[in-house]
């Protein structure tokens, strides 16, 4: 295997274990088009402020002082909630006077968080998921599975799986996200197809390669310790379920597509490409999946040379490799330009295939073919998302999370426009979006 130096336009990354051929069968990906003649145009300033709202909103703070009161809409809920804590404060030394909401995220849950007196646990999270709800078990058995791979999750301190409260160990305040740059809107953008709005890029700095690293460190542990039949199956039924999410809630919902459209839609076009997405992405590898691994749910180390903590992970199901490499690199609040996507996916792969996780499908010979799959991958979770967020705001009204449509539709384009089998989604995502077609958008290879 002979080491090459890939370089990206006038960045140039370390030494990557790419043969020739392979450096030759991405460059088509990686030589992206020259930005078009609209490409300047500016970022709204209320990206800064959609940026700020995303994290007060999924983020937990770390001033009790700037804690919100904790309050409850089901006086019933209250009652239980205070006799459970009550109940607490003395074996955990908690410190009632400074108990406030830290966050509240896309599901039915909620944190809290509480100081303590005790000097090994001085602060510590309470969720709060109603059991009619959200079932508050699964998270007990991903946490047992996260600590048996060797991941920093949070230790379960309290459980009253009948009432949906858990004390938990608090790993923090700071997640990875706050530690990444943020978009420029005067930088580097997504390539653009009007009317939709341009995607500023975040540009990587020396921090954000080690904190990727650590990610994918993280995430290589999760996977080798897999054990099928553990958790449930990503099969085809959940993957089209999932699929089904877009075309109800942002199709329909929140774009108006007229049901008689609709029909035809779904025959023509998103039944087949639905088909075809699962088919490719059930081809991949199986290991555990985390479904939500981002740096929003990594949470920073809270002393030098500690790994990342991981939250969020309730939803963990068994399935294709390549899910939680594609989330973390596609994220749903922020972009990369394409040659650190490549860069770290790359030390992913090296990674990964060194472990014997990649030994399927010639993944572990072929940097192309497991690209190309993360990117199918990719393409099934934006095209959820966006039904998510869709309803999100159509059916919880939380509406800013439809500020980020513009990013899941350049993510989906931009990968519908690589491949041949998938020109037809892309003609349907066009017509609803009302983009002309421009010939020049067209990254990479096709027909693979």
């Amino acid at each position: 295997m002979q080491k090459v130096n890939v370089t990206f336009k006038s960045k140039k990354y370390s030494s990557l274990a790419l043969t020739a051929s392979q450096k030759a069968c991405l460059a088509p990906r990686i030589s992206i088009i020259s930005e078009l003649s609209h490409a300047q145009a500016l970022l709204s300033s209320s990206l800064s402020t959609l940026l700020h709202i995303h994290d007060e909103n999924m983020t937990l703070n770390s001033s009790s002082s700037a804690y919100p009161p904790l309050t409850w809409s089901s006086p019933s809920r209250e009652a239980l909630f205070e006799n459970w804590f009550n109940s607490l404060v003395d074996k955990h030394q908690l410190r009632t006077d400074t108990l406030g909401l830290a966050s509240a995220d896309a599901s039915f849950r909620r944190y809290a968080r509480v100081l303590s007196r005790n000097p090994l646990l001085p602060s510590l999270i309470i969720m709060d998921a109603p059991p009619e709800l959200e079932d508050t078990s699964r998270f007990v058995q991903v946490t047992a599975l996260m600590h048996q791979a060797g991941l920093k999750a949070p230790q379960i301190l309290e459980y009253a799986p009948a009432a949906g409260f858990l004390l938990l160990e608090d790993l923090g305040a700071n997640t990875m996200m706050q530690a990444l740059p943020k978009p420029d809107p005067l930088g580097a953008q997504a390539m653009l197809a009007p009317p939709l709005a341009p995607v500023a890029l975040s540009e990587p700095d020396a921090q954000t390669q080690a904190l990727f690293e650590k990610a994918i460190d993280a995430l290589i542990l999760w996977q080798l310790s897999s054990e099928e039949g553990t958790l449930p199956e990503y099969d085809h039924a959940l993957l089209r379920r999932e699929l089904g999410l877009f075309d109800e809630w942002y199709l329909r919902q929140a774009k108006g597509v007229p049901e008689t459209e609709m029909d035809v839609h779904m025959k023509q076009t998103l039944v087949p490409m639905y088909e075809l997405i699962i088919q490719k992405n059930l081809s991949a590898p199986k290991t555990y999946v985390h479904r939500d691994f981002m740096p929003r749910n990594l949470m920073l180390p809270t002393s030098e040379g500690a790994p990342l903590g991981v939250l969020d992970y309730q939803d963990s199901v068994y399935g294709p490799i390549t899910y939680d490499v594609a989330s973390l690199l596609r994220d749903a609040f922020i972009s990369w330009p394409e040659e650190f996507v490549l860069d770290i996916t790359i030390r992913y792969w090296e990674r990964a295939r060194a472990k014997g996780l990649l030994d399927q499908n010639g993944f572990s010979e072929d940097f192309g073919a497991f690209y190309s799959a993360v990117e199918w991958m990719a393409l099934q979770r934006h095209l959820k998302v966006a039904g998510i967020f869709a309803r999100l705001s159509k059916r919880d009204h939380k509406h800013h999370y439809l500020a980020d449509t513009p990013r899941f539709i350049h993510y989906i384009r931009a990968t519908c426009s690589r491949y041949r089998e998938l020109k037809p989604l892309l003609k349907l995502i066009d017509h609803v979006e009302n983009i002309a077609p421009i010939q020049a958008f067209t990254l990479g290879q096709r027909g693979q």
